[in-house]
């Protein structure tokens, strides 16, 4: 089971391996994590190009993993800190800033694998122009490490596609070597699902994407790459304080419309007895009097008849677009003009006004056109947008009239 984080909940992990005849075998796997539970979505094997990978997944989070002809591995003993003056005494005459570099440590031990920058780069720009997100690249078979719990193999050795891992008695990688040739000696499974050993690197790919909130990635350091999954976490981040900020707030709205309620029948209850009681004593004019007193009270406190509100920001909140942020929700928010005017609390009866940010005005455009779809809305205006750039954002007013 899967604790509710700030998590990816998509992903398709897309292995590619290079033949020594230079031919690219593409294997894919997408996963999902649905009400905290994890399933693999679809599989694909033996694809030849991007183009035929865009035939079979939509989702645009990729986890690509590169192995085979281009991609080299060097195993030393453990290094604590890879830099460019130790990285040429592992790679003689190599210079680090040629290279995309993972490196994963498995106890005493270092497995350090690279791959040119201009090979790489191909592949990633290939899945770009394809629509595709790539957010973390990984390097032959160590991405397995952070799924290889969820696997059927319970001794020492790990044999797959080719690939040949040892390990001690504590899970730890003493060993790599690759083979052709090498192929899994039982069906393999991922907890109670079959997968065959090709889609091991997709799947595993795909499972630490979706988990990288709380995993450190097996992954080669691609800048680029790293600062985009890092904004997308943000991201995820910002909407589920949003989200829980927009469910605080319903439920203080949905509190008020109890306790206005509650005070408007208690004041029609009040003002029977009163009409009863007085009749003898007062005249119908003192009564109306009172009447007009309380009716004022009510609007003073911004009573407007019972309309559900919270209900109204509800609906707003479901047909906001995801790239769009949510600061602040106004509801018959204080007429300052008017409250000058006339000294006293004055309110925009049947006005909501919303505030936020968005780094494009293409979603707020969409987001003022889904609203306008609902039948309550008898006005609806963008008040304001305009460019912070010290916030790098752009900053918004909405008003709606209900």
């Amino acid at each position: 089971m899967l604790k509710p984080y700030y998590r990816i909940n998509e992903a398709t992990g897309v292995a590619i391996h290079i033949s020594a005849d230079g031919n690219a075998e593409l294997n894919a796997c997408a996963v999902s994590v649905d009400k905290n539970q994890l399933s693999i979505e679809k599989k694909v094997m033996g694809l030849t190009t991007v183009t035929d990978l865009k035939k079979h997944f939509s989702g645009n989070s990729v986890a690509v993993n590169l192995s085979g002809k281009g991609v080299l591995h060097k195993q030393t003993p453990l290094i604590e800190e890879l830099s460019e003056h130790n990285f040429g005494q592992v790679f003689l005459n190599a210079h680090i800033h040629d290279f995309y570099v993972q490196h994963f440590q498995s106890g005493n031990i270092s497995f350090i694998s690279v791959v040119r920058r201009t090979e790489a780069d191909k592949w990633l720009r290939a899945l770009e122009t394809a629509g595709y997100t790539p957010l973390v690249l990984s390097l032959g078979p160590f991405v397995l490490e952070q799924a290889q719990n969820q696997l059927n193999v319970y001794d020492s050795s790990l044999v797959f596609d080719g690939h040949s891992v040892e390990r001690n008695d504590s899970m730890e990688w003493t060993s790599y070597r690759y083979a052709e040739n090498n192929h899994a000696p039982a069906s393999l499974k991922v907890s109670l699902e079959q997968l065959h050993e090709k889609l091991l690197l997709p799947y595993a790919s795909a499972f630490q994407l979706v988990m990288a909130d709380r995993l450190q990635p097996t992954a080669a350091g691609v800048r680029e790459l790293g600062q985009r999954l890092e904004t997308l976490l943000a991201k995820k981040k910002l909407t589920v304080n949003a989200a829980a900020i927009l469910v605080a707030f319903f439920i203080l709205l949905l509190v008020n419309f109890v306790l206005f309620s509650s005070l408007y029948s208690e004041n029609n209850q009040l003002t029977d007895k009163v009409s009863q009681l007085t009749q003898s004593s007062i005249s119908v004019q003192g009564v109306q009097d009172q009447v007009t007193q309380k009716v004022a009270l009510l609007k003073e406190l911004g009573w407007d008849g019972g309309i559900n509100k919270s209900a109204l920001v509800d609906q707003l909140a479901a047909l906001m677009p995801e790239d769009i942020t949510l600061d602040a929700v106004s509801v018959n928010p204080v007429d300052q003009e008017q409250s000058r005017l006339q000294k006293t609390v004055a309110f925009h009866d049947g006005q909501i006004t919303l505030t936020g940010h968005s780094d494009k005005i293409i979603p707020l455009n969409e987001w003022i056109a889904r609203i306008k779809t609902k039948a309550w809305v008898k006005n609806i205006q963008m008040d304001n947008y305009s460019f912070n750039n010290e916030q790098n954002t752009g900053l918004f007013t909405v008003v709606i009239n209900y």
